[in-house]
């Protein structure tokens, strides 16, 4: 904009060469006009002045998936997808409670989100190429490396998954899982036989009910159906092979910028809480003691980081001391105390041998 001023100055005064000139006037002034529409456009998100209106949060959530997205028969809903949500509306409301928990079977979520009809789909879903390219939504940050695996009966005696000749699987649709478990029965020549269903409630009932010889999801979905549905785990193992890769997150609607960013950098916030030392347990500690820099700029109590996403200087403060860092989130919902009984592996920290490594909140 200070060049399109320059440029009308010039004018007044020299009006004759100027006139000369108009053409590359013109193309700078358009350039700097089209520069400041679209440095607005794209930072004049209406997802959260609308949030901030209704005061809540619309997230869509797993109908039922154990240690990820489910609610008791009181309304309650846990898991780890769950509490992404409440951390981010803790940041952005200021309470964890202010969320309305939306399930959504897998046909279901993508549309879900790109009516409006929820503002963040947090519901196990793979970040992939066609979904990022062509749905147009935006993958923000991953909460959990995980990977496609096979569950089967402890009597049937497979010890692996190439060793499924034939056998009839059970798998959901609309789901990277059917395309996964197609592309591995070619490459291994093993002419699976693919039972498909829309709902994962009648995917876990044909395989406990024998259907299928066998049943397919991420490798965290096998934990937590097992640990959900089976009369008795201990029927039921899953096979060593991870045939895929499936980063999940949570994801938003594409052309709002400042609604993407709040997403991701809230999850960056609690991983960096992690990293730091910071839980729900010490946050008020660490926020009157720490001489830490990182510590007291995460924390609101030096820089604030909350103005550059529209927030508060207090958001992720909020967020950690309401929720927990991702640690906490982790073990609470998922952990080795859980019945899921996982072990942080690929998701611990970059510092310990895991792929967690938040981007630096600076």
């Amino acid at each position: 904009m200070i060049l399109l001023h320059n440029r009308i100055k010039a004018i007044e005064r020299h009006p004759m060469k100027t006139y000369l000139q108009h053409g590359k006037f013109r193309f700078h002034a358009i350039f700097c006009l089209s520069f400041f529409f679209f440095y607005h456009t794209a930072w004049a998100g209406k997802t959260l002045e609308a949030i901030k209106q209704k005061d809540q949060i619309s997230c869509g959530v797993n109908t039922g998936l154990a240690g990820f997205g489910s609610s008791d028969s009181q309304g309650n809903w846990t898991g780890l997808d769950v509490d992404i949500c409440r951390a981010i509306a803790s940041a952005v409301l200021g309470s964890a409670d202010k969320v309305r928990f939306v399930p959504l079977s897998a046909p279901q979520r993508f549309a879900a989100l790109q009516s409006g009809e929820i503002d963040i789909l947090s519901r196990n879903t793979t970040f992939s190429l066609t979904r990022d390219a062509s749905l147009g939504l935006n993958q923000t940050a991953v909460t959990f490396y995980d990977g496609q695996g096979f569950m089967v009966p402890t009597k049937s005696k497979f010890k692996s998954a190439k060793q499924l000749r034939g056998v009839s699987v059970c798998v959901q649709s609309g789901t990277t899982t059917e395309k996964n478990l197609n592309d591995f029965s070619k490459a291994n020549m093993l002419a699976v036989k693919p039972i498909v269903f829309e709902k994962l409630e009648a995917a876990n009932a044909a395989y406990f009910s024998g259907r299928c010889k066998a049943y397919t999801t991420d490798a965290s979905g096998l934990a937590s159906i097992r640990s959900k549905e089976a009369k008795d785990p201990k029927e039921h193992m899953i096979l060593p092979e991870l045939i895929s890769k499936e980063p999940l997150g949570p994801m938003v609607r594409r052309g709002d910028d400042e609604w993407f960013a709040i997403t991701k950098w809230v999850i960056y916030g609690l991983l960096e809480a992690e990293e730091l030392g910071i839980n729900s347990k010490n946050i008020e500690v660490q926020k009157n003691q720490s001489t830490d820099p990182a510590v007291l700029r995460l924390l609101g109590k030096s820089d604030d980081m909350g103005k550059l996403l529209g927030l508060d200087r207090e958001w992720i403060a909020r967020s950690v001391a309401q929720v927990g860092n991702y640690a906490e989130i982790f073990d609470r919902n998922v952990g080795e105390k859980t019945p899921l009984a996982l072990k942080r592996g690929l998701n611990a920290l970059w510092s310990q041998g895991g792929l967690q490594y938040p981007m630096p909140i600076r």
